[in-house]
């Protein structure tokens, strides 16, 4: 499955989030695999971030991590960050964005 989401960075915070996410913990990026994503990229445009995230099952991949200490201490650094935190959530699936065209699809 594959899931889109947008979030906001706020202003004058866009160093110091490119700078984190060239720091990522190992042990956070082992746990987002093991919890089924497969891929994860993250595009930015001005403040707006653009995340595309193939994965088992989001719902899944939200549960997994919710809890870990590694997730946790990360999404609080993130907080630093963004304008809107990100739902780990059950209810934080119902954030991808909606899709509206995809090639794959197209004329079937």
């Amino acid at each position: 499955m594959r899931i889109a989401l947008h979030t906001k960075l706020k202003p004058g915070k866009v160093a110091e989030y490119e700078a984190a996410h060239r720091a990522v913990p190992g042990e956070l990026v082992a746990a987002i695999r093991k919890a089924g994503a497969s891929s994860w990229t993250i595009w930015r445009s001005g403040t707006d971030l653009f995340h595309v995230i193939d994965c088992a099952a989001y719902d899944v991949l939200l549960a997994e991590l919710a809890a870990l200490p590694v997730n946790v201490a990360w999404q609080r650094r993130m907080d630093e960050y963004l304008e809107a935190a990100h739902d780990y959530s059950t209810d934080g699936a119902a954030a991808a964005l909606p899709v509206v065209w995809d090639l794959e699809t197209a004329g079937e």
